[in-house]
């Protein structure tokens, strides 16, 4: 099979699709939490942070119920196209590259994939960081996307691509951590039941976010715009919140961070693996009566 058709294989389109719809069942059952973790983001940087639960609960007594899920469907809609993105490439690579699978190999992968999702979907995460911190003069996606196209250009729709950039370290520290304890585990018990690639994944995310907080503390800043935003970069905004606030700044709203990512990136596992298993053995088998 050539490298074309390996990129282009019913897998590939298994994978992506099955990843794409594990992140929006994850997301759309803990969003109230990306929201709080958004928040404590970008709060002032002397501003005392506040647990997980209290600031829900100031939002709601502030703002009410809704607002927890106030720009989901534009989340949802990038998180889809994201993710569909990044576990196209990835899956698509790894079957291109061939050979058994490592560590090493999974991390380099990831990274590519990484970069290709950011340079392709920055603009889209740029959109729903406004939609979700403050009242905006455009209410969708491709509302806000012509809005700042137009009001800011091509700077403001990729605000914060460096940090970005940076932070496909994320996703594959992520997939390195996913895919080892995974391969090690199914080598020693075979296929496994939803709650051990929940657990999994739960793990892999909490290393990738612990090692990389501080550049997502950085990245939001940057993408929520504003003057200051528009005066400073990634080094600059990181020393003024360290001389601020000491190392401690650098990880303000990590319970928050911690608690939204393990949960969603623990379910969108379980949801992945099992769609594909299902699907995959669906087609194969159809596959093979026609034979």
């Amino acid at each position: 099979m050539s490298n074309t058709n390996k990129l282009l294989s019913y897998e590939t389109w298994v994978h992506a699709v099955s990843g794409a719809t594990g992140s929006v069942i994850a997301m759309a059952t803990f969003y109230p939490l990306d929201t709080v973790r958004q928040r404590l983001q970008l709060s002032s940087t002397d501003q005392k942070a506040e647990s997980t639960i209290k600031e829900m609960q100031k939002l709601i007594a502030n703002e009410g119920v809704r607002t927890l899920y106030q720009g989901m469907s534009p989340v949802l809609q990038s998180l889809c196209a994201s993710n569909f993105i990044y576990f196209y490439t990835f899956h698509g690579l790894k079957r291109m590259l061939g050979t058994e699978s490592t560590a090493i190999k999974d991390l380099l992968v990831g990274s590519v994939a990484g970069i290709i999702n950011v340079l392709v979907t920055s603009p889209l995460w740029v959109v729903n960081t406004r939609l979700k911190s403050s009242p905006q003069p455009f209410r969708t996606l491709t509302e806000g996307l012509v809005y700042i196209g137009k009001n800011e250009g091509r700077s403001g729709l990729w605000a914060g691509l460096l940090p970005s950039l940076l932070l496909v370290s994320n996703p594959a520290i992520q997939f390195m951590t996913y895919e080892t304890v995974k391969r090690k585990l199914n080598a020693a018990y075979g296929d496994m039941p939803a709650i051990t690639y929940f657990l999994v994944g739960a793990l892999a995310k909490a290393v990738a976010t612990v090692t990389t907080y501080p550049l997502q503390l950085a990245q939001t800043r940057l993408r929520h715009g504003g003057n200051t935003a528009k005066k400073t970069n990634m080094i600059t905004l990181i020393y003024n919140i360290l001389k601020t606030n000491g190392i401690i700044g650098l990880y303000k709203g990590l319970e928050a961070k911690l608690l939204q990512t393990i949960l969603t990136a623990a379910l969108m596992f379980a949801a992945y693996e099992k769609i594909a298993i299902f699907v995959l053995t669906i087609l194969r088998a159809k596959i093979k009566q026609h034979k």
